[in-house]
């Protein structure tokens, strides 16, 4: 050890297996050793014959520190031979990030935006029912959850920009494919328009159960929706583990904030583009050919045009992904100064340098992960926040729009406020104050620990939040002391033959709520007042059967719901969105958290694992639970011309709310339960300070070393 400044300690104590690495570089690092204390009047200790290798602190595993460094395989932006001078600018972990934002974004516009405000309308195009495209719907999920655990271990040691190439090709031809059943499915032809008035002569819908020739393009949908998956794998976890690789530790969880973040706002993208191209005309050539607005129920919009702008914008990320090194110029050097932080456990087994080399690996890989406590608690509370995040994503325009007695838009458009802003601004607050006050990993852990307290106590607002249901003709209220409840058929409206399917409420000039135009009797209607007015309604008390005038028309009924007279959106609002922000601080630092707590080679099949269970155990019941829990609160269903019951039209309010509080409660105690659980049993690797001293007398010396990386492997 000439080459090292410093006194070459003969009686360092070698550190065991589990004890963190860090190779001696040109930066100084602090070498701490154990000198017995000789007794008094013994002869001093004999020098031994080879120095034994230097303390090991960084987190880089491997069999030698040559092998460690050697992984980092770090080179020019370019192709081969083709290195561009400007390109190089790119090659940092900043120009990283940005195309990995692009990315992210164009995944959350396609996934979570264009696909499910586009699900309506290809309903109502290809004449499926709801829980064909729920399937489509949960078809990404399966891809995700078959593929993500061999991508993540496979393209651990591989060229990670390169998978995020292959996830763009794959994000761009799942889009595309979904757009395709347009172009191969002819025009699109709208029938007759339903006459919403009572009329005596008009016709019943008839049942019909035959299966349309349009079902089969469901294949195709479901196609897109896998190929949509395959390329999500790679993103948040190959991904993320590159961006912790490139960047120092206190950075990490900075820019893994920001590009958590990007992924949220891909939804709002995706729903405001969404809702503007579906103001356009489904087939767009027919624009001025046709006599249909968008009020009128046949509108469909061309849903299509924005999977086509989806598939461009992925495709071109291709080649800036390509272009990038297997690892960034740097990463060598942050890594020899990062500290291991995994989490020490006699039931965990080392791993050498080979190990994750070969695919045989994976069983034994999958085990060590498994059997890691702290990781597994990780785990299992962000599933939990995830099955409520995932149930409120879905369903909270439908709460919104049921308890304040808002219209769908409106419901839409306001929880879309809350939800997404709330999210975004969660995860880069949590990332910022991380990365600001350098947390270790077990004060990371506690850091999401008190957020998800914060957000189980602003949870209870959903329990203050219920308003009472509005009168509702033939369901809280009779048709003026006839008719029975629970019976939209009363003798006003008996020789209407209405539809239970077409539901389309109107308000009465009495305050009182009627499912449609011809439950309410009425048999006339003014369309070029917007909202829509109709009159001569047999089941409205006090109507006025004249033609309208601007003082009569208001005592008989408009289109739309009545306005609600509760007062508690303003302040639930705000409540919940302070909830939201306090939900997703956590998600960042605990993705951080399972990076730090996992050994630095499985830390991408760390992330699969997460990523699977988030699935299997978040995000595809969560609906399903939500959406079983409200159906359970209606009072007032959906019966066709077959008989067959469809949708809810009417919940009972005050339960809903009670429903949903108790779920978020239950499902906030278990995260709150496993990120404290996570807490207690993490243990951190011994620092060189803790070594076990074998004498009482033992002295503590602290020598400085300067070596570079070669030699330090060859003195070691």
């Amino acid at each position: 050890m000439k080459s090292c400044k410093g006194i070459e300690n003969p009686a360092f104590v070698s550190s065991s297996p589990d004890t963190p690495r860090r190779v001696c570089a040109s930066s100084p690092s602090i070498d701490i050793s154990v000198l017995p204390t000789p007794a008094a009047g013994s002869p001093p200790p004999p020098a031994p014959q080879e120095p034994l290798e230097p303390p090991q602190l960084s987190g880089v595993p491997g069999a030698s520190e040559l092998e460690s460094l050697s992984e980092y395989e770090e080179g020019p932006c370019g192709w081969g031979s083709f290195q561009p001078r400007a390109l190089q600018r790119c090659n940092t972990p900043g120009g990283f990030l940005f195309h990995y934002c692009l990315l992210a974004l164009t995944q959350g516009i396609v996934v979570n935006g264009l696909v499910n405000i586009s699900i309506s309308t290809i309903e109502k195009r290809y004449e499926l029912q709801s829980s064909l495209t729920g399937l489509i719907s949960s078809s990404y999920d399966i891809a995700f959850c078959l593929l993500s655990l061999f991508v993540s271990f496979i393209g651990e040691r591989g060229h990670k920009p390169r998978w995020l190439a292959f996830a763009s090709f794959m994000l761009g031809l799942g889009a595309l494919v979904f757009s395709l059943p347009k172009f191969f499915s002819g025009k699109y032809q709208f029938g007759s328009l339903y006459e919403d008035t009572c009329l005596t002569a008009k016709n019943k819908g008839s049942c019909s159960t035959s299966s349309s020739p349009l079902f089969y393009y469901l294949y195709v949908f479901i196609l897109g929706q896998l190929f949509l998956g395959t390329g999500g794998t790679p993103l948040y976890t190959l991904g993320t583990a590159f961006i912790d690789d490139s960047v120092p530790i206190h950075k990490s969880s900075l820019y893994i904030g920001i590009g958590y973040a990007m992924s949220i706002l891909g939804p709002a993208v995706g729903y405001v583009l969404g809702g503007q191209l579906l103001t356009l005309y489904i087939d767009v050539d027919l624009k001025h050919s046709i006599d249909i607005t968008e009020d009128d129920p046949r509108w469909l919009g061309a849903w299509w045009i924005g999977f086509l702008i989806s598939w461009l914008l992925a495709w071109s990320l291709i080649i800036p992904f390509s272009c990038f090194p297997k690892h960034l110029p740097g990463t060598a050097k942050i890594q020899e100064g990062k500290v291991s932080q995994t989490h020490q456990s006699g039931s965990l087994q080392a791993t050498d340098g080979n190990f994750g080399q070969s695919f045989k690996d994976f069983p034994a890989a999958l085990k060590n992960l498994m059997r890691n406590t702290v990781f597994m608690c990780l785990v299992l509370s962000t599933c939990s926040e995830a099955l409520i995040t995932t149930g409120f994503a879905t369903f909270l325009p439908k709460f919104i729009e049921n308890q304040f007695g808002l219209s769908s838009s409106s419901a839409a458009t306001l929880a879309g406020t809350v939800l997404i802003p709330g999210a975004a601004l969660g995860q880069i607050l949590g990332g910022v104050l991380v990365s600001k006050f350098k947390m270790t990993c077990k004060n990371i852990m506690k850091f999401a620990l008190l957020t998800s307290v914060i957000s189980l106590v602003l949870t209870f607002v959903f329990a203050y939040a219920n308003c009472e249901n509005e009168p509702f003709a033939g369901v809280s209220e009779s048709y003026n002391g006839t008719g029975e409840l629970g019976n939209l058929t009363a003798p006003c409206n008996a020789h209407c033959n209405c539809l239970r399917s077409y539901y389309y409420p109107v308000c009465g000039g009495n305050g009182v709520q009627y499912f449609s135009p011809c439950y309410a009797g009425c048999t006339q209607s003014v369309s070029k007042i917007h909202p829509k007015v109709y009159y001569n309604c047999s089941c409205i008390e006090g109507e006025i059967h004249i033609t309208p005038t601007p003082s009569s028309v208001s005592l008989e009924a408009q289109a739309g719901k009545c306005s609600s007279q509760c007062k508690n959106l303003p302040p639930f609002l705000g409540v919940f969105f302070a909830a939201i922000v306090f939900t997703f601080m956590a998600g960042t630092p605990i993705t951080v958290s399972i990076l730090r707590c996992v050994n630095q080679r499985q830390r991408s099949l760390a992330l699969g694992i997460q990523c699977t269970l988030l699935r299997l155990l978040g995000t595809i019941p969560g609906p399903i639970i939500f959406g079983s829990t409200i159906d359970s609160t209606c009072i007032l269903w959906d019966i066709n011309e077959c008989g067959n019951k469809g949708a809810c039209w009417i919940y009972n309010n005050v339960r809903m709310a009670y429903m949903l509080v108790a779920i978020s409660v239950i499902c906030k105690i278990i995260t709150v339960f496993f990120n404290g659980l996570a807490v207690f049993l993490y243990k951190p690797p011994p620092s060189v300070t803790d070594v076990a001293f074998q004498n009482q007398n033992a002295v503590l010396t602290a020598v400085s070393l300067e070596c570079d990386l070669n030699k330090a492997g060859n003195d070691g």
